[in-house]
């Protein structure tokens, strides 16, 4: 993703949910090999760029899926929530318990253009690349999206 909307990420954490933030940067001090203290002591701008490039690492693929995750659950729960209603997936204010094992095509396309029309793309597109690899469903049309519309490239 780019730059900026990784720093929005931190920053939502940094601002909204303290929890989260303390574990990501507990997670990112272990890796760094810091005590938290001393990371958390380091002026907010170094500590934030420093926590970016070291969650982009495959060690903390986890942790920086939390934070994602949690991001998307809270800042856009009604985006998530426009999605699953357009596929006529029933949920909980953006939260589903069971997917179906696939997707119409027509469904599927006429709920990524509404997204695409209310909310940021990148940020669709972050949204619609965390649904694909975190759900146990993947659904092949969906991955063709990603793979090949435009609007749906992360950090386009």
């Amino acid at each position: 993703m780019s730059p900026g909307l990784a720093q929005e990420i931190i920053l939502y954490a940094y601002e909204s949910d303290k929890p989260l933030y303390h574990t990501t940067m507990a997670a990112v001090a272990q890796a760094r090999k810091l005590r938290p203290v001393y990371f958390e002591r380091q002026p907010r701008v170094e500590r934030h760029a420093a926590m970016l490039t070291t969650l982009s690492r495959p060690a903390l693929e986890a942790v920086a899926a939390n934070l994602i995750r949690t991001w998307l659950l809270k800042k856009y729960k009604d985006m998530l929530a426009d999605f699953l209603t357009a596929l006529d997936i029933p949920h909980k204010e953006g939260v589903v318990e069971d997917l179906p094992p696939s997707m119409d095509d027509a469904k599927l396309k006429a709920a990524v253009d509404k997204l695409l029309e209310k909310y940021p793309p990148e940020v669709v597109a972050v949204y619609l690349n965390a649904f694909n690899e975190m759900n146990e469903v993947e659904w092949s049309n969906l991955k063709a999206m990603l793979e090949n519309d435009k609007r749906l490239q992360i950090g386009g």
